[in-house]
């Protein structure tokens, strides 16, 4: 694959860009990354009254997040790989426009179908942290840019942090339409901003669009995500996870060897091949799994009943606040995080907030009998994953290309995306595997989310132990 020059480089825009317009790019961006995670945990805490409210059954409902997580599956690597071709801050507002439709369709109706149909638009906006950080990348001067990647990556765990208690606020006192009149609005700010503000970047490869590949790709994850996400619903014993599973290796297959075939493929295999991209997959993979485990077991754990023996029966809004500094902890830490990744190395770097998020579980697994013991608890892994999630890009960013940078960290994404659908699967499993009965209901003992979080402590001690082995090269 060859860069054709655009007249002008990355370089030479980034020596030219002033510090005032660095930090209105960044803000811009960055607003824009806040909104997609923001929408992507909206609707968790009201999902249990959604089936009341739109007369329709609980399976019904779930296709509110299954859809959301398998278009965004999709879209990352794929508008990824576009951005790379055709320009990231094109497909980064591609991806806030599905943001602004999708936002806009859930905002105006009651209808299921269309319902799902625009929260699977929204998925689609998934790309815009991958995009952006790649855009940011090549844009900004080289001393802004470690703490820029660390900001962006940070809002992921802000933005689902702050998702949480919004909600429960706004099911207290109004309509769950609100919630999408709130994306929708931030949507169009952050759209309008990095329409006026940020430059596209001239590193643009060019070339045709790989179908057979797109296709190929999205049919793997649809077959991979798709029983992960509904397990628990179908059960592990069913004949559909495993006919789904068995597919997804086969179309997995399929893909690969046709990835080799021809010129332009979707995914540059032997990029992907290189050790320290491997290995910061791998990573991802191991992060996204606590980092949604922590969410899984911190809002709903608040909010049990004080009969199973260790809830607080705490409200919605309550159970959201308890995650939320957390996410405000990443965003504190990002600096920090960025001047970690340069003095230390992001594979280092990235050993350290694993190793912390490991020590936040074991907190987590051995004082817990007041509400602030939880709240610090899962401060602590929030520390710890935001600076590994800070890390993670700066790694894609030092082994790999400029032409191929959103292909990368859009696979990269996705990676952290299938940790937290196998935490989903996992943790439903463990969750249901162990209970308690309180009154007519039965509720996840005390034993499953120390199961749980043992799991979660191991996962992030591995991610550590991989990180090791990544060798160490300063981003260009």
């Amino acid at each position: 694959m060859q860069h054709q020059p655009m007249g002008v480089d990355d370089a030479e825009i980034a020596s030219h860009t002033s510090p005032g317009r660095a930090r209105l790019e960044l803000i811009v961006v960055g607003l824009g990354a806040f909104v997609v995670a923001l929408a992507q945990s909206l609707l968790i805490p009201v999902l249990g009254e959604l089936p009341a409210d739109l007369h329709t059954s609980s399976s019904n409902v779930s296709w509110l997040l299954t859809s959301t997580l398998l278009v965004g599956a999709v879209s990352v690597p794929v508008m990824g790989r576009l951005g790379d071709m055709f320009g990231k801050r094109l497909m980064l507002l591609v991806a806030l426009g599905a943001l602004i439709a999708g936002s806009l369709l859930t905002a105006v109706t009651s209808n299921i179908a269309l319902l799902i149909a625009g929260r699977a638009i929204q998925g689609a906006s998934s790309a815009a942290i991958p995009l952006g950080i790649s855009l940011l990348a090549g844009l900004l001067p080289k001393e802004r840019v470690g703490s820029a990647v660390a900001l962006i990556s940070a809002m992921l765990g802000v933005g689902s942090a702050l998702g949480l208690p919004l909600a429960g606020l706004v099911a207290e006192h109004a309509d769950f339409h609100a919630l999408f009149w709130i994306t929708l609005a931030v949507g169009v700010v952050s759209f309008i901003g990095v329409l006026a503000i940020v430059p596209e970047s001239p590193s643009r490869t060019g070339g045709k669009v790989d179908a057979l590949g797109t296709v190929l790709l999205g049919a793997t994850l649809v077959c991979l995500l798709l029983p992960l996400s509904q397990a628990s619903q179908w059960g592990w014993g069913s004949g559909r996870v495993w006919t789904l599973l068995a597919a997804a290796a086969v179309l997995l297959a399929v893909f690969s060897w046709s990835q080799t075939k021809i010129a332009e493929p979707l995914v540059d295999l032997a990029a992907l091949g290189r050790k320290p991209i491997i290995l910061a997959n791998v990573a991802s993979v191991l992060f996204g799994f606590a980092l949604f485990a922590s969410f899984i077991g911190t809002a709903a754990y608040v909010e049990a009943p004080e009969a199973t023996g260790y809830g607080f029966g705490s409200s919605l809004v309550v159970g959201g606040l308890a995650m939320l500094p957390s996410g405000l902890m990443m965003l504190i830490l990002s600096p920090v995080a960025a001047r970690l990744i340069s003095s230390r190395g992001g594979p280092q770097t990235l050993a350290i907030g694993a190793v912390i998020v490991a020590a936040g579980f074991l907190f987590r697994i051995t004082v817990h009998a007041d509400l602030w013991q939880i709240i610090v608890g899962s401060t602590i892994i929030g520390a710890g994953t935001g600076i590994g999630y800070a890390a993670l890009p700066s790694i894609i960013n030092a082994h790999t290309p400029a032409p191929e940078l959103a292909a990368a960290n859009g696979i990269n994404s996705l990676a952290r995306s299938l940790g937290s659908s196998l935490a989903s699967a996992i943790g439903s499993s463990v969750l249901a595997g162990s209970v308690v009965l309180v009154g007519h209901f039965e509720m996840p003992s005390f034993d499953a989310y120390r199961e749980l979080f043992v799991m979660c402590g191991i996962a992030s001690l591995l991610a550590a132990v991989v990180a090791v082995g990544i060798p160490h090269r300063r981003a260009a």
